[in-house]
């Protein structure tokens, strides 16, 4: 199975993203309580560790593992420059 890469970039004055939130936004999931059993259910890991904290906040530089995806969590000066 080949890997997708994605890039997740924060908006200009948004700091970080909770995990949940962030499985929400790119569609993996439709809501809340299924993020929620996917983290719960170690089918996440977050710069290579598993994660199992449902509302872990995920900065610039972090990147999320998930099934055959990969996401890059980027600024939004990151995102403008490319």
């Amino acid at each position: 199975m080949e890997v997708q890469y994605y890039q997740f970039k924060l908006k200009k004055d948004q700091k970080y993203i909770q995990l949940n939130h962030l499985l929400q936004v790119i569609d993996v999931v439709q809501t809340g309580g299924h993020a929620k059993l996917m983290i719960q259910d170690e089918m996440v890991s977050l710069n290579g560790q598993t994660e199992t904290r449902v509302r872990k906040k995920l900065y610039e530089g972090d990147v999320i593992a998930f099934e055959d995806s990969q996401i890059e969590i980027i600024n939004y000066e990151q995102a403008e420059e490319e």
